[in-house]
């Protein structure tokens, strides 16, 4: 199962994403099909953070593989300079990620409590 934190404080994304987290989550979502490397990833995202603010490439491997466990994202193996490599590509877009974290969230909360949960859902909707 996903395993991601929670802070209803945050805004968007935010909600369950780091800064570079939703940055890259969002660059894979903008080229679709076609994917990209960890490296390329790593230097749009370090672009976007600015000056003063920088990720490791390790961080974004880690974040990227992490989407792939969740079924986020998934990748394809490909050959270039330095050998193999992954190539991320989409398999959620944001809408079905949003959809997906609220159900992750609902569920967990109906397990372990699942009478609270049920009214509290009746009294918001």
């Amino acid at each position: 199962m996903s395993v991601f934190k929670f802070d209803p404080a945050k805004k968007g994304l935010r909600k369950t994403l780091r800064e570079y987290e939703e940055l890259a989550l969002r660059f894979i979502w903008s080229v679709g099909e076609e994917g990209s490397g960890s490296g390329k990833t790593w230097d749009v995202v370090n672009r976007q953070l600015g000056s003063g603010n920088s990720i490791s490439r390790a961080s974004i491997i880690f974040f990227l593989n992490r989407m792939v466990e969740q079924g986020v994202l998934d990748f394809r193996d490909a050959t270039g300079k330095g050998g193999h490599h992954r190539i991320y590509f989409p398999i959620l877009n944001e809408r079905e990620y949003r959809k997906y974290v609220l159900k992750t969230i609902v569920q967990s909360m109906l397990r372990d409590f699942p009478e609270e949960t049920k009214e509290a859902l009746k009294e918001i909707l």
